[in-house]
């Protein structure tokens, strides 16, 4: 069967339609209950906190220890679902995730809390998050295409912090935190059936020979010795720090800093229910550029319109008004930077040991997130203030902006090549 199409030129082939839209039809449905409930988190700071007695720290840090144990163990756990099964990986995750919010439900100690808010999802996430779900879908289509495919299903994931931010807020009023969370442990379970759906075609002798004139086939070890090699890596990596200290930042902190400026909780929810939602078009439209133009100047721009939104926003005075159009202009640049820089190691590195090289990279972004969601409530707990946390998310703008702009998009195996020979420069 010849390599044919279909209209949109998303799947590699018209044979394999049915395989890849099933597995972008539950990797975005995976992704829009996983980044959907965690994107809630924040709203239980509050209530949580002084029903327990504790120090915003408390809450921070694990939820700050959930993005470290995700991005330490995300290169793992891709390495695992590259060279195994994403369906086992990704189900496995599910579980760990679902337990998780049941130990935050019937929190009795601090440590308990940690265990299960930090370490459990920590480790749930990385099976059940963008890394993993990429490399599966990056599979099953065509090389020009992979950038659109990440962008529709990361925009599933924004419409999931859309909608579970409402969701979770009528949870908690209706049930209280401590129900809300079983509530959603139970929306986490859904994770596990969906998880089959991603099982891939074996590819065909001409694919997979097109594939090898891109990028040729490594171990693991030797693709991540590779890249560890190369600048570009890197400068990708770092350049990724900012992102994960901003989203987590706004995720845990802008409930208690509206609340601190006299805002309504309900402001709050709908704050990050419109980042959510405006997502969807900034990740749809990220993708969809990253297969014309390229991916690291798009996310040079993208970072330095991050900086400019987060300075207006604090600069300003604060109401309701500017909580709302700082929700839908940041909802624009959220996580489009998700599947351009996924997009970039897909292009640089081949899809082989995407779910790894992408994990690799996506440690810098959860080491960014941990820093983003403790740094935030130790910065408030020693000043009684967030300006020193916004001042280091708009610096991380700036820096990102610089880093990213030099990266090439060359595949990996073709640098020492003439140019005229390389595939893209």
């Amino acid at each position: 069967m010849t390599d044919q199409p279909d209209q949109r030129g998303q799947i590699r082939q018209a044979g394999k339609w049915e395989g890849a839209l099933l597995a972008l039809i539950c990797g975005s449905l995976i992704l829009l209950f996983s980044l959907g409930i965690r994107h809630g988190f924040g709203l239980f700071l509050k209530p949580l906190t002084v029903d327990q007695g504790w120090g915003r720290e408390v809450f921070s840090f694990a939820i700050a220890l959930q993005n470290l144990v995700w991005g330490a163990t995300q290169p793992f756990v891709g390495m695992l679902a590259d060279r195994y099964s994403a369906p086992r990986i990704v189900a496995a995750g599910a579980l760990l995730y679902t337990l998780g919010l049941w130990m935050m439900s019937s929190v009795t100690s601090e440590p308990m809390f940690i265990l299960g808010a930090g370490i459990l999802i920590g480790v749930g996430l990385s099976g059940t998050t963008f890394p993993v779900i990429f490399g599966t879908v990056s599979r099953l289509v065509q090389p020009e295409y992979r950038s659109l495919a990440m962008g529709i299903t990361m925009a599933f994931a924004s419409f999931g912090q859309f909608i579970m931010l409402p969701v979770t807020l009528n949870f908690i009023s209706w049930l209280n935190w401590q129900g809300a969370l079983v509530a959603l442990s139970t929306l986490a379970l859904l994770m596990f059936p969906l998880a089959f759906g991603l099982k891939e075609p074996k590819a065909d002798a001409a694919s997979a020979q097109n594939e090898k004139k891109h990028v040729p086939e490594l171990s693991p070890l030797e693709a991540i010795k590779e890249a560890l090699s190369m600048r570009d890596f890197w400068l990708l990596s770092f350049g990724f720090f900012a992102c994960g200290f901003q989203v987590v930042f706004i995720a845990i902190h802008m409930p208690a800093y509206l609340a601190d400026e006299g805002l309504d909780i309900t402001v709050a929810t709908t704050v990050l229910a419109l980042i959510g939602l405006f997502n969807i078009a900034g990740t749809y439209y990220a993708g969809l550029l990253g297969g014309r133009r390229r991916k690291p100047m798009l996310l040079t721009w993208l970072y330095l319109l991050r900086g400019l939104t987060i300075a207006a926003f604090v600069l300003l005075p604060v109401s309701t008004f500017s909580a709302y159009l700082f929700g839908m202009v940041m909802g624009l640049f959220w996580l489009s930077t998700v599947p351009l820089t996924n997009g970039t190691v897909a292009t640089v590195w081949g899809v082989k040991n995407m779910s790894m090289l992408g994990g690799v990279v996506f440690f810098w972004h959860q080491l960014g997130s941990f820093f983003g969601g403790w740094l935030g409530g130790w910065l408030y707990d020693q000043s009684g203030s967030y300006d020193s946390a916004w001042a280091i998310a708009i610096g991380l703008s700036l820096l990102s902006a610089i880093l990213n702009w030099p990266i090439k998009e060359t595949p990996a195996n073709e640098r020492n090549l003439p140019k005229e020979q390389q595939v893209s420069a």
